[in-house]
């Protein structure tokens, strides 16, 4: 995203300030036992209390309040399925099946990006074309692939930085741990906690200078500093000093950074789905290519077509494709995040095979025949 022109200091979160639909999301989707009970429930088809308590290991206390705040805010719905004694499942709701999008785009980041892991992530497959994949983002209006130098965000009537930041308090991830089944890490230290996710967004916005996340963020200085540093540290902003001998630095996304973006825009166009304020939405996206209002829709990275939640497998064996199955990328395709920067802006990888000499590529967007042929030679030492 372009930066955006500096907005001023907001004031301090009270009790008049409503959430909107980004504060919601975060509040929501930053807490990683709410995401472990959505995954189950959508993936695994898991609706009663028990099975929810013995597959998460969970504490009573804990699963109890994720239910009620997961229904509270419609993800799920209570059915009753027994009268003596009186008993209730939790069924999926036409918004919570929605997750999908979030949970894949979740996963997608964390299995490219993130090598550690308490469980390694199984792979994911897409069933009309049998391949193993990784969502590509399109811009839903002109069907063209969008990374983070393609979209214009700007607040909208409902949006800024007060309504954006979720009320709740959560925790954040110690280094010895912090309650949560701790599959994807790295995605709550960015928006697991209000300040991370309101430097993530600062980071989005354009904001680069410390003053400048200060000033967005509305945080006290020790949390604003305390947030560049561990992003710094997980590798998704890096410093660069802006003047020789100055020792002033600016904080900028890497390729780690905005390889997130996907992740974000899907699940702000969650949020705005299902809890756009009456005022208006809370963000304003456009797609600068095609000038169109921006809509993220995700696409199959081999087979480019447009995904839904049906057809994915996670795990599991390989699905056929009329009795052939695809071979899986090799190391060396995994590593070639590296040498595409501008491909990965996407939350994908491109699928590379070696067959008779021949390097085939099937990627998110076109490459010329002068690049591919650069690229062939960079790679002659992995193949």
């Amino acid at each position: 995203m372009p930066e955006t022109p500096q907005t001023p200091a907001p004031p301090e979160l009270d009790e008049a300030v409503t959430e909107n639909s980004n504060a919601i999301v975060v509040g929501l989707l930053g807490d990683e036992w709410n995401l472990a009970i959505v995954r189950l429930a959508i993936m695994d088809g898991v609706r009663r209390y028990k099975d929810f308590r013995d597959r998460l290991g969970i504490a009573n206390s804990v699963l109890t309040v994720r239910l009620r705040r997961l229904t509270e805010a419609g993800v799920f719905t209570m059915s009753q399925y027994s009268a003596a004694p009186r008993r209730y499942e939790y069924v999926l709701t036409a918004c919570g099946r929605d997750l999908w999008k979030v949970l894949l785009t979740i996963w997608s980041w964390e299995a490219v990006w993130v090598t550690e892991h308490i469980e390694p992530l199984p792979p994911m497959y897409h069933g009309l074309c049998g391949a193993e994949f990784s969502p590509v983002m399109m811009c839903r209006a002109c069907g063209q692939p969008a990374g983070i130098r393609d979209v214009r965000g700007t607040f909208g009537p409902s949006g800024g930085f007060p309504r954006s930041v979720p009320r709740a308090t959560t925790r954040r991830r110690s280094a010895g741990g912090s309650p949560g089944p701790g599959l994807v890490p790295t995605t709550i230290e960015l928006i697991g906690n209000r300040w991370s996710a309101s430097a993530m967004a600062a980071a989005f916005l354009g904001a680069r200078r410390f003053t400048d996340m200060l000033t967005m963020m509305g945080a006290p200085p020790t949390i604003v500093s305390d947030r560049l540093r561990t992003f710094c540290q997980l590798g998704v902003l890096t410093t660069v000093v802006t003047k020789a001998n100055s020792g002033r630095v600016e904080y900028r996304l890497t390729d780690k950074g905005r390889a997130f973006f996907p992740h974000v825009m899907v699940m702000l166009d969650w949020g705005d789905r299902w809890f756009r304020a009456p005022e208006g939405p809370a963000t304003l996206l456009t797609h600068t290519s095609c000038g169109g209002e921006f809509r993220p829709v995700l696409h199959c990275s081999v087979c480019e077509r447009e995904l839904h939640g049906s057809q994915i497998q996670v795990g599991g064996d390989r699905p056929g494709d009329g009795g052939h199955v695809r071979s899986a990328p090799s190391p060396a395709a995994r590593n070639l995040k590296s040498l595409l920067p501008d491909v990965y802006c996407c939350c994908t990888y491109a699928k590379w095979h070696a067959m008779a000499g021949t390097l085939y590529l099937n990627a998110c967007r076109p490459i010329s025949y002068r690049n591919l042929l650069e690229i062939h030679a960079g790679l002659s030492g992995f193949l």
